[in-house]
């Protein structure tokens, strides 16, 4: 089973909403196979503190614009996670990206294409 169309346009609004911040190294994985309570986890890395708060925004921002609103927010500087219950958002800095890896984490996981520029 996979990540539902719903979940599919939640997390690509809240990908472009980390792309417009210019965060980096956006990955969406389908967690359906994995996890019983998320559906799909959003990471992406943001160049510094101030940024990856800035990123943070920018998706609760851009996620409550088409009613959807965070049933948790967590952490704050180096690493955020935004928990909209099927998507789950870590918004990290490239050194506790590297640290936690949660990518490789979670390899088996496919990937989920995204409609994203990251050119700068």
């Amino acid at each position: 089973m996979a990540a539902s169309e719903k979940v599919r346009a939640i997390t690509q609004v809240a990908a472009t909403a980390i792309a417009e911040k210019l965060g980096t190294d956006i990955v969406a994985l389908d967690m359906t196979e994995q996890m019983v309570l998320s559906e799909v986890f959003l990471i992406a890395t943001g160049a510094s503190e101030p940024q990856v708060e800035a990123i943070a925004d920018e998706v609760f921002k851009k996620l409550a614009e088409i009613g959807e609103k965070p049933i948790r927010k967590e952490g704050k500087g180096q690493w955020v996670l935004l928990d909209y219950s099927d998507l789950v958002v870590h918004i990290q800095t490239a050194e506790l990206r590297n640290y936690y890896m949660l990518d490789r984490l979670w390899n088996d996981c496919p990937r989920i294409p995204l409609d994203i520029s990251e050119e700068r």
